[in-house]
C-alpha cells in the first residue's frame, strides 16, 4: 500500500446512514440516465464514504464521491449501497470529491471554480491548491485573482465557456478603458479562443458587466458561511433568469413602440388628422418619436 493513500474497505452501507455534504444541483436528463443505467446493469463503481460518530452512538458516513449514484439508489428504493469506506478528515474528503469532479470527462466548471474558492477560503495558497487538485498553479492563481476582485460575472463566463480566462484577466486589468476591453476580445478572436456565437456571448457578458457591475449577488450576509457549488450555481442561474426576463421585457417594449410608430405614421398620412391636431395645438411630438414617425413620411413626401 502506498504511503499517504487511505485504506479502503468495501461494505454494504445503509442509505439512511449516509449524509451528503455540499449537495449539487444536477441535470435532470443526465441524472435520469444514471438511474436507468443502474437499474439495467447495476452499480459498476461503488461510492466512497468516510465514517463519523453518529448522535445515536451508531456509525454514520459522509459521502466523499458518488452523489449521483447515491441519489439514484435512493430513487430506486434500495436500502443499501456498495461503498468504499476511507478514514479521512473533512478537508481531505472535500479535496477527494473535488479531484473526482476534475477527473470526469465532463466535469462541471462552476463546481470546479467553487471548489477552488472554498479551498482558498480555508487558507490554502494557490500552490497548495494546485498540488492537491492537479490543476496548474497559474490557473489557480488566475482564478483566485478574479475571486479577489469580485469578478463573479467573468468567473461565471469562464465557467460556462463564454470567455477564455486569459481574456477575462486582461479585461480586469483594463479597468474602465473600453478600448482595452474590446482589444482583449479582439485578441481572443484572432487567436481562435473565441469563435462565432462565443464572441457574441462574450460581448453580451461584457455589456452586462458594464451595466450591472462585476458582482452577480448584490447583497451578502455579514458573516457568510462560505461559497458552495450549489449556492454558486443557484446564484448564476438566478442571474441568467433575470437577464432573460429583461430581454423579454425589452423585446415587448420594442414591439409596442413599433406598433405605436406604425399607427402614428398611418394617422399623420391623413390630412384631416393633421388639420385636427394643428387646430388643437397637438401637432408636436417628442423628438425621438418625431424622428421615427416622420422618417418614412418624409421619404414618401406625405409630411407637411
Amino acid at each position: 500500500m502506498n504511503a499517504g493513500v487511505p485504506a479502503r474497505d468495501l461494505r454494504m452501507i445503509p442509505l439512511d446512514r449516509i449524509k451528503v455534504l455540499n449537495a449539487r444541483d444536477r441535470n435532470g436528463l443526465v441524472f435520469g440516465g444514471i438511474v436507468d443505467n443502474i437499474q439495467a446493469i447495476g452499480l459498476k463503481k461503488p461510492i466512497t464514504v468516510t465514517p463519523r460518530a453518529g448522535a445515536d452512538g451508531a456509525e454514520t458516513y459522509l459521502l466523499v464521491c458518488g452523489e449521483g449514484r447515491f441519489k439514484a439508489f435512493c430513487q430506486l428504493g434500495e436500502a443499501r449501497i456498495p461503498a468504499l469506506v476511507v478514514t479521512v478528515s473533512d478537508e481531505d474528503a472535500f479535496i477527494m470529491s473535488l479531484a473526482e469532479n476534475i477527473a470526469r470527462r465532463k466535469y462541471n466548471p462552476l463546481e470546479l471554480l467553487a471548489g477552488i474558492t472554498e479551498l482558498d477560503g480555508r487558507g490554502h495558497s494557490a500552490k497548495e491548491i494546485s498540488a492537491k487538485t492537479g490543476l496548474s498553479t497559474q490557473y489557480v492563481y488566475d482564478i483566485l485573482l478574479l475571486v479577489a476582485r469580485g469578478e463573479e460575472r467573468l468567473l461565471a463566463g469562464v465557467g460556462r465557456g463564454q470567455i477564455p480566462l486569459s481574456a477575462a484577466l486582461k479585461i480586469v486589468s483594463a479597468g474602465n478603458d473600453d478600448k482595452a476591453v474590446q482589444a482583449a476580445l479582439h485578441e481572443a478572436y484572432e487567436t481562435g479562443q473565441l469563435r462565432g456565437r462565443q464572441l457574441l456571448d462574450a460581448r453580451r457578458l461584457i455589456q452586462q458587466r458594464q451595466l450591472f457591475g462585476p458582482s452577480v449577488v448584490r447583497s451578502m450576509p455579514e458573516k457568510p458561511d462560505g461559497v458552495t457549488a450549489t449556492s454558486l450555481v443557484r446564484a448564476y442561474r438566478k442571474e441568467a433568469q433575470r437577464q432573460q426576463l429583461l430581454v423579454r421585457k425589452s423585446a415587448l417594449a420594442q414591439q409596442r413602440l413599433l406598433f405605436v410608430v406604425g399607427a402614428l405614421r398611418e394617422l399623420f398620412a391623413q390630412e384631416h388628422f393633421r388639420t385636427l391636431l394643428r387646430a388643437e395645438g397637438l401637432d408636436s411630438l417628442p423628438r425621438y418619436l418625431d424622428g421615427r414617425v416622420f422618417e418614412r413620411a418624409v421619404d414618401d413626401g406625405s409630411a407637411t
